[in-house]
């Protein structure tokens, strides 16, 4: 039977229309209480895969019991990237505690946040390589490729030593799940003979490849298919819009740097990556390679050059005065 609003109502032929329940105010019964565990757990799941922290805060602030449902493996096990996003100048211990939780119930994403930041950010080089080694273990393409720098510069010795060809292959990896960096760093690996065979013509292909991805989706986030009127000029757009494509954890480790005087450590001769959207920071001295051009600008990896090469350094780059400064540190670019 269709009602005037168009809702169809089941009935049976014959018998009288069901009447709907209605439940007093002054009842004094708690019907949210009556509820089932199971039912709570699955309605936080999914608040927890698609809100923001935020959100998931203010449920769990709600009462009693979503504070304690809320802690449920269940719920921190689908925790999205967004919930589980957090800023370097709120970084406290109840924050490192809600991500070793979602880390143990078996977040990929909370594991490859927290190993990053373990491993750049508080020098915990054995805990960081642990929880980066759990994430790759499920397919994460970003922490694969993270991984792969770590080899390929032998950050946190003892820890872990330089291995390129363990580089290459975690990178390999990564670029077959969908990692631009890790593709254009299997190129340059190609190109150099560094941990895979010296092959120009398949490095070629592979960084024609990585840059015509980035091209296409770049323009993709940065032009609306709906809206053709601007066409015009969108390639400004595409060189403006570098961030698109940043991990949360390259944000939060940017930002935990530039806090100078209240968390970053000032540690003599250690340098950042240049590309100023990486937030990688060398573990020892000379562990990042130099410009073989100006010895000035230090990468962590040959996709970060490729990189700041495109925003700025190309207008920047000048011949280093010194001869013997070109190619400074046992891995000169």
């Amino acid at each position: 039977m269709w009602t005037r609003r168009g809702f169809c109502y089941p009935s049976v032929k014959g018998a009288p229309p069901a009447k709907r329940r209605r439940i007093s105010p002054n009842s004094g019964s708690d019907l949210f209480e009556t509820l089932p565990d199971d039912l709570v757990i699955s309605i936080l799941t999914k608040l927890s895969s698609s809100a923001s922290s935020s959100h998931l805060f203010n449920a769990f602030l709600t009462c009693k019991r979503f504070n304690n449902l809320g802690v449920d493996p269940e719920v921190l096990a689908n925790a999205s990237a967004k919930s589980l996003q957090v800023r370097a100048k709120s970084w406290s211990k109840s924050a490192q505690d809600f991500l070793d939780r979602c880390a143990n119930a078996g977040n990929v994403e909370a594991c490859y946040l927290l190993g990053m930041i373990h491993f750049y950010c508080l020098h915990n080089y054995a805990s960081g390589a642990d929880l980066l080694a759990r994430a790759a273990l499920s397919n994460h393409p970003t922490a694969l490729y993270s991984l792969a720098v770590i080899h390929f510069n032998g950050s946190g010795r003892p820890y872990c030593h330089r291995d390129p060809s363990t580089g290459a292959a975690l990178c390999a990896k990564s670029a077959a799940l969908g990692n631009i960096d890790a593709l254009r760093e299997v190129g340059y690996c190609l190109q150099d003979g560094l941990g895979l065979p010296f092959c120009p013509s398949a490095a070629h292909r592979l960084l024609i490849k990585a840059n015509a991805i980035e091209l296409i989706t770049k323009k993709k986030r940065s032009m609306p298919q709906h809206n053709y009127k601007h066409r015009k000029g969108y390639c400004c757009r595409l060189n403006m819009d570098m961030s698109s494509n940043v991990h949360r954890a390259n944000r939060f480790m940017v930002e935990w740097w530039g806090l100078a005087g209240t968390k970053a450590e000032n540690e003599d001769g250690l340098n950042m990556c240049s590309h100023a959207l990486c937030g990688r920071r060398e573990t020892r001295r000379h562990e990042f390679r130099r410009c073989a051009v100006c010895a000035v600008v230090a990468y962590c990896s040959r996709a970060c050059q490729a990189m700041h090469w495109k925003m700025e350094h190309r207008t920047r780059c000048q011949p280093a005065q010194d001869p013997a400064d070109i190619g400074a540190g046992p891995e000169g670019a």
